[in-house]
């Protein structure tokens, strides 16, 4: 996803293992913020009529620092980084895969046309579309157990494998590993908004220009991050109902589609709890993407310095190669002449 560059590009796996470490690397770090934006997304504000509780946690939360403070206090530093191996697992798979099928899209693309140019933005947003929903058939299963680990209260903690056993056993069977779906079909527009914008505010902020300054790319990665956040949040809240338990009061029925969520969500809360937990999880976001570009884009320059490297090494082997043959070939001359 560079700009005009006179560097070869990468082949589409070069790019998918440069935006898959950038990934892992920019979630790990800001993990923290992830566990408290699906805590704040799952609760439901609790009536004096209610007689079940309408979330998995006792807890309730009012602000992200609260939202931390009681987690830290309730589960200790632990329970801030619950489901992280799961979450690392599935962020390298997403975003690998991801990466490389936007390379594959975007190369087929330039090169159905006769003059190739970089594409336009409706174009961009199509092309991330298309590469995020292959992605998501590949990669919904790990983010299923990932907010089933995250939204598990303290006394019931299990790991990964457990997790994803409990989601076996559940009602669906295993096609509950891939709830939720149908909402992340729709949320592509989600990445398909970030790297539309990403691409088309590097063309408007830094035309011409091959390799970013790690502020740039971080600038460049949060506004765009920031922007498909906002306009995709009510999804977002409905895609983590979707896939944690569901609450008591619901007697262990699950939801059944994102429509659903977000009717029950609007029936106890009102419309604007579509946008709870907004502020972790525009903090996140436009903390790991704007990390995860200034990693990618240094990650792709040490790829292009290692393949180069190969190449020079490759040429000088075949150059051995073929000066071995050449002496070799020179010695058998003189004798098949006699």
């Amino acid at each position: 996803m560079s700009g005009t560059t006179s560097q070869p590009p990468l082949p589409p796996w070069g790019n998918a293992l440069a935006g898959a470490t950038g990934a892992v690397l920019a979630n790990a770090i800001v993990y923290p913020l992830d566990i408290v934006k699906t805590r704040l997304q799952v609760q439901v504000k609790r009536k004096r009529t209610d007689r079940e509780p309408l979330t998995t946690n006792d807890a309730h939360y009012t602000s992200s620092l609260d939202a931390i403070k009681k987690i830290f206090e309730d589960e200790g530093i632990a329970g801030l980084y619950s489901g992280i191996n799961g979450s690392l697992i599935g962020v390298t798979s997403t975003n690998f895969a991801y990466f490389y099928w936007y390379s594959v899209v975007r190369s087929l693309y330039l090169s159905s046309q006769a003059l190739p140019r970089p594409p336009g933005t409706a174009m961009e947003l199509s092309l991330g579309a298309v590469a995020g929903a292959v992605a998501q058939i590949f990669t919904i299963p790990v983010s299923v157990i990932t907010t089933r680990q995250q939204t598990q209260p303290k006394g019931d903690k299990k790991g990964l494998l457990d997790t994803g056993r409990e989601v076996l056993h559940s009602e669906d069977g295993w096609t509950g590993l891939w709830r939720g779906l149908k909402a992340s079909l729709v949320l592509v527009i989600n990445p398909a908004i970030t790297y539309g914008a990403y691409q088309r505010l590097r063309e408007l902020l830094f035309p011409g220009k091959a390799n970013l300054r790690p502020w740039e790319s971080f600038f460049l990665g949060a506004i765009s991050k920031a922007l498909a956040t906002i306009a995709t949040q009510p999804l977002i809240v409905a895609k983590v109902g979707l896939q944690s338990r569901p609450p008591p009061a619901r007697q262990g029925k699950p939801f059944k589609s994102f429509i659903e969520v977000m009717s029950y969500i609007i029936e106890h809360e009102g419309p604007l709890a579509l946008f709870k937990g907004l502020a972790p999880q525009v903090t996140k976001g436009i903390l790991v993407q704007g990390l995860l570009m200034m990693t990618k884009e240094r990650m792709e320059i040490l790829f292009f310095i290692l393949f180069a490297y190969l190449r020079r090494i490759r040429d000088s082997k075949l150059q051995q190669i073929a000066n071995a043959a050449a002496v070799r070939a020179k010695e058998v001359m003189p004798t098949v002449a006699k």
